[in-house]
């Protein structure tokens, strides 16, 4: 019964919480879209009709697209950073190559941040973080730790 007050109470906050609301789709939107080498699903295009128009409000986005690997679920920022939190090195590797990948020929810069980038280049990746000079970053529990700072978050994919 508390458990049900307090998250009705939650909600209400949420709903009352104003968020960024993502701008509609551009030209280069369209463009990099149509370069998707795979052919969605009627269920894949409903939902990123639905996510599109839940970006596009002011509320806080609260959604769970659940989907196999590898299937595009990652395509959205609007120039805002995006961090995508894996649960492995090895995962967070193969993010990272496909997302590069993916970015290619687009003004995206995407980096990796886990124990695979010496301490060095974690640094030079948390001052780029800081300062904006990163869109996409992929990367392990190292992304939680206190000394990551996002100059405009608006994306967490967990």
């Amino acid at each position: 019964k508390d458990m049900a007050k307090e998250l009705i109470k939650l909600y209400a906050q949420r709903m009352n919480a104003k968020g960024h609301a993502f701008a509609a789709d551009t030209e280069w939107q369209h463009d990099f879209e149509s370069h998707f080498e795979f052919e969605e699903t009627e269920d894949q295009l409903r939902c990123i009709e639905e996510i599109k128009a839940d970006m596009e409000r002011e509320a806080p986005m609260d959604r769970l697209l659940c989907g196999d690997v590898g299937f595009g679920k990652t395509e959205v920022s609007d120039s805002k950073q995006c961090a995508m939190l894996v649960p492995t090195t090895i995962l967070a590797w193969q993010h990272y190559q496909t997302i590069t990948k993916r970015m290619e020929g687009f003004p995206v810069r995407v980096e990796l941040l886990s124990r695979f980038r010496t301490p060095k280049q974690q640094e030079d990746i948390l001052n780029r973080l800081k300062r904006g000079e990163v869109d996409f970053v992929v990367g392990t529990h190292r992304l939680v730790s206190k000394d990551v700072r996002f100059r405009d978050l608006g994306l967490v994919i967990i």
